[in-house]
């Protein structure tokens, strides 16, 4: 089975290029997905040369000039970028016969949207309180992210795997409000122009839907109770109406005209693009405790489409996220039948905590992948956990049949 392991651009300059890569081979991996575009970020990082790394939004290359001349956004770049260590890692990987992916957070950048708060996206009381998430239907956003996927395929990567190219749920530091699920959702739907007018064009009262999710939401502000239950169409449109689950169905249509326009931009370039859902993540991220709801069903929630995207994208990553073997099972059978058994399916396994307790619970994940049908089973993150941690890596993969 083909597997990666993910990797920051801080753990190899920290760690040293073939240390690292002589670790993730030593490991039975196929391949690296290093981190060439990320989000600012604080990580306790256990065998890094800080404990605790600071990451700031930006491409760990030089974007090539052509790409973005004319265009109002370019990506951050990050302070070591011209050392060129993405060409560095291409050149090292060829030579060990290992596979380079180009692993690419395309939507979550605090650094642009802080100087360009109009391409964030805005909630239904008319707030841009989320800068680091940029709008997918923004036309200036579109043409940043099509420009950014041909920036990162230009590295010689086997694939650019692209994260954060759909919406994001609601987040926040702190809140003295007891939202319920279902109210975070309605609160984090975007209601910018280029959002309502979108969903307008669908037949959508986008103005009507809008109204709606600031009365509900309003309410809870001003101290009525929080819905309860998980989120579902069924429930959601008793909940706040039909018209406003018909404009959160409308986002799919932005998520899927954009990540059409990103794969053509990657193919055309010579890789291929590999969309990594983070409805997996949303479900268990935290404890690996994933609710009910498999992700391939909820995905619709961050406006994926995945049976629309099954005709336009060659391959899937699915984040795993769950300590329980079955449910991993679950999942990847549901993304095979959305997306279709002729796509490729990827599986993010986390080796540790809070997922992964043993090297025999990996080893079970890692079989449960295969026998639902997974291609390619990738390990998240080399800097994240400890080398013991790591350890576990090349057991589960040489006992898994």
């Amino acid at each position: 089975m083909d597997s990666s392991v993910y990797v920051f651009a801080e753990d190899i300059r920290g760690e040293g290029l073939d240390n690292v890569l002589d670790r993730v081979a030593g490991h039975g991996a196929a391949g690296v997905t290093v981190g060439a575009v990320h989000h600012a970020a604080r990580d306790i990082t256990p065998h890094g040369v800080t404990r605790l790394t600071v990451r700031h939004d930006g491409a760990h290359f030089v974007p090539p000039a052509d790409l973005f001349d004319g265009l109002r956004l370019s990506p951050p770049v990050q302070e070591y970028a011209a050392e060129e260590p993405i060409a560095a890692l291409r050149k090292a990987t060829a030579a060990r016969g290992l596979h380079l992916h180009g692993w690419a957070v395309f939507l979550r950048c605090a650094t642009l949207g802080r100087e360009h708060p109009d391409i964030t996206v805005r909630d239904c009381f008319g707030d841009r309180g989320s800068p680091e998430d940029l709008c997918p239907a923004h036309p200036d956003v579109r043409q940043y992210a099509e420009a950014l996927a041909r920036a990162v395929a230009r590295q010689g990567v086997d694939s650019v795997v692209a994260e954060a190219l759909h919406f994001r749920r609601l987040t926040y530091e702190r809140s003295s409000v007891a939202l319920g699920p279902m109210d975070a959702f309605l609160f984090g739907l975007c209601f910018c122009d280029f959002c309502m007018r979108r969903a307008a064009d669908l037949g959508v009262n986008a103005e009507a839907a809008r109204e709606e999710c600031a009365r509900i939401v309003g309410g809870v502000l001003d101290g009525d109770p929080p819905a309860q239950g998980e989120v579902t169409r069924a429930a959601l449109t008793a909940y706040a109406g039909p018209e406003v689950v018909a404009y959160a169905r409308a986002r799919s249509e932005t998520v899927t005209s954009l990540v059409s326009m990103v794969s053509d931009a990657v193919t055309q370039e010579g890789s291929k693009l590999v969309f990594l859902d983070a409805t997996g993540a949303v479900k268990g991220y935290a404890d690996g405790l994933p609710s009910p709801g498999l992700a391939a069903h909820d995905a619709w929630q961050l406006g994926i489409d995945l049976l629309a995207l099954g005709d336009l994208v060659p391959s899937f990553g699915v984040l795993a996220y769950a300590r329980d073997a079955a449910r991993v099972a679950d999942d990847v059978g549901a993304y095979r039948r959305s997306v279709g058994k002729d796509r490729e399916v990827r599986v993010v396994l986390r080796p540790g905590l809070p997922d992964t307790d043993s090297a025999d619970r990996l080893t079970a994940k890692v079989r449960a992948v295969r026998a639902a049908g997974g291609h390619a089973v990738d390990f998240y993150a080399y800097g994240l956990v400890p080398y013991p941690v790591l350890d576990r890596i090349p057991e589960a993969l040489s006992q898994t049949p």
